[in-house]
């Protein structure tokens, strides 16, 4: 059952949330949000507490790259971190580093920009919520 848990994890996390997938991020979150629901409600029975946090870590860092990704342009980047409640000298160190977009999306200042309370409030819902939800222990 561990193999078939993290083989479906892997598969999740790896080969749904493409940053290449060029779709609006409401339809990228409601097929997500399908994928999520069909797979914990399958594994309901298990104990995968853990796996379900893992997975719900780097969904969410995941889709702040993709977030990072679609505003394009350094301009864009600098408003809209300014925008989430960032300082604009932070912004600016952050868009002008020339790293790609994995580390500046799983960067320190995108995390508290991009919280999980506002992907909430965007309709990314969490593996682990759904899991406790439906989890039935024989």
């Amino acid at each position: 059952m561990k193999k078939k848990i993290s083989f479906i994890s892997v598969y999740f996390i790896d080969r749904r949330p493409k940053r290449n997938w060029s779709v609006p991020l409401d339809y990228r979150i409601l097929k997500l949000k399908q994928v999520i629901f069909g797979w914990v409600n399958y594994f309901r029975v298990a104990n995968m507490k853990k796996v379900t946090e893992r997975i719900d870590n780097k969904l969410r860092s995941r889709i702040r790259v993709i977030i990072w990704k679609q505003w394009k342009v350094a301009k864009k980047h600098i408003k809209s971190l300014i925008q989430l409640g960032i300082p604009e000298e932070e912004a600016k160190g952050l868009t002008y580093c020339r790293k790609g977009y994995q580390y500046n999306g799983f960067s320190k200042v995108v995390q508290r920009a991009i919280s999980n309370k506002r992907l909430k409030q965007r309709g990314v819902t969490s593996a682990l919520e759904h899991y406790l939800k439906v989890h039935t222990v024989i």
